[in-house]
């Protein structure tokens, strides 16, 4: 048995090969949970209503400030919109408060508006892109439900995000602002959306494929039956699409979830996102190591190695980087395999994801609805995004007819959240 063979066969001992997931299956079965969610039935999804819209244009020579809250950085500006594009100034990085050491929330409430006080005498829109767990209120505030990713703001549960910044604006004698609170994965959608041509697609959806997993879409305020309004303008919801839990697993996405500190919870975020994937892969590599599948000098430079993350697993599905565990080429070849087999795996999690919600909007027939989708995964992986773009082409084109566009950004948190602001004043 080759090399080859032998990663073959243990991937499907531990139920982890990519073919497990089947598209064909699992696409009408995540769109069920969609449809029943977004009538306020059960669902492993959040599917929250962002009260925002991506409908309409904007208008040159508009402008908004911003502010990016995130696991690590936190990031304001100034964001001007102009034929073609946007240009982006005054942006000032500094380190999220409570990173170093806890702070309140009236602190950080106070550092935010130290942030953006220079930036209020040339906007009054402000969009701040809040990456941490927050429902969206029907004034398109955000009412915080715990801030997390190592930052510690003592607090923070239950206050309103941008309430609470107007009123300490106000204190200091600045009136008259408007504020909008969004995710990341929103603004992405946001963001790229807001230079293209929006009557060329029949639909948008937003995707984040790095780090962590989530999609968002935006819809008719009529397919969302929870919310209970009216009107023809369309509302972007927020999947919280990590937390699905509708596709089966392996034994070490199972071992992983244990040993996590968020054990059950996350599941389609554990099957996809690169924070998991080299873990995963990590502990595959010790069973294997343990089964005699690796030569003795590689099992024990396996056995030695700390968790690795998706960069590693890019360098080695490509052949790559296998210095780090020694042995011999038979090694490397099984290496290989296991991480090309997650690669594939996750985009098949995520042309699930997309194709479900292609099939919830109902478009890509006459016009092709369009993917916007940022994150190291997507941007930078090797393996991964052309797998996905394959699979679409397969199962989205080929099988459905439905016409899709995958288009892959950078940096569209800011222009996003100035999007947010100025389109849903």
């Amino acid at each position: 048995m080759t090399s080859n063979e032998k990663a073959i066969d243990f991937l499907e001992r531990h139920g982890m090969t990519p073919e497990s997931v089947d598209p064909d299956v699992y696409i009408y079965r995540m769109l069920s949970e969609m449809k029943a969610g977004l009538a306020g039935e059960k669902c492993s999804m959040d599917m929250i209503p962002t009260y925002l819209s991506n409908d309409g244009v904007l208008e040159p020579g508009v402008q908004a400030a911003v502010i990016d809250a995130g696991g690590t950085n936190f990031r304001s500006a100034l964001v001007h919109f102009q034929p073609g594009g946007y240009t982006v100034t005054d942006m000032i990085k500094r380190k999220m408060p409570g990173t170093d050491a806890p702070c309140t929330w009236e602190e950080f409430i106070r550092f935010t508006a130290d942030a953006i006080e220079p930036l209020m005498d040339r906007a009054d829109a402000i969009g701040f892109c809040f990456s941490y767990a927050a429902t969206i209120t029907p004034e398109r505030d955000g009412r915080v439900i715990t801030i997390d990713k190592e930052v510690v703001v003592t607090g923070c549960e239950g206050q309103l995000v941008g309430a609470s910044l107007l009123q300490e604006l106000e204190r200091r004698g600045i009136t008259g602002k408007h504020i909008v609170i969004l995710n990341d994965t929103v603004a992405v959608l946001l963001g790229m959306a807001a230079g293209l041509d929006k009557s060329r697609y029949s639909g948008f959806i937003g995707q984040v494929s790095g780090t962590g997993t989530n999609t968002c879409v935006s819809l008719p305020v009529s397919a969302v039956g929870k919310l209970g309004l009216e009107g023809d303008k369309g509302v972007i919801i927020n999947l919280e699409s990590g937390k699905y839990d509708g596709i089966q697993g392996g034994d070490f996405d199972r071992l992983l979830d244990e040993h996590s500190h968020n054990p059950g919870q996350k599941h389609f975020e554990k099957l996809t996102a690169g924070v998991y994937l080299g873990e995963i892969c990590h502990l595959m590599l010790n069973a294997a190591a343990d089964e005699g599948l690796l030569s003795d000098e590689c099992a024990g430079k396996v056995r030695a190695l700390p968790v690795f993350d998706s960069a590693v697993l890019d360098a080695w599905a490509c052949g790559e980087g296998f210095d780090i565990l020694g042995g011999n080429e038979d090694d490397h070849s099984f290496a290989q395999t296991l991480s090309l087999a997650l690669f594939q795996r996750s985009a098949r999690c995520m042309c699930v994801n997309l194709l479900a919600l292609a099939e919830l909007i109902g478009g890509g027939r006459d016009k092709p609805i369009c993917m916007l989708a940022e994150g190291s995964l997507v941007q930078k992986g090797r393996c991964y995004r052309p797998e996905l773009e394959r699979l679409l082409q397969l199962y989205g084109t080929e099988k459905r007819g439905i016409a899709l566009e995958l288009r892959v950004g950078e940096e569209t948190t800011l222009p996003g959240s100035a999007a947010a602001a100025l389109l849903n004043t």
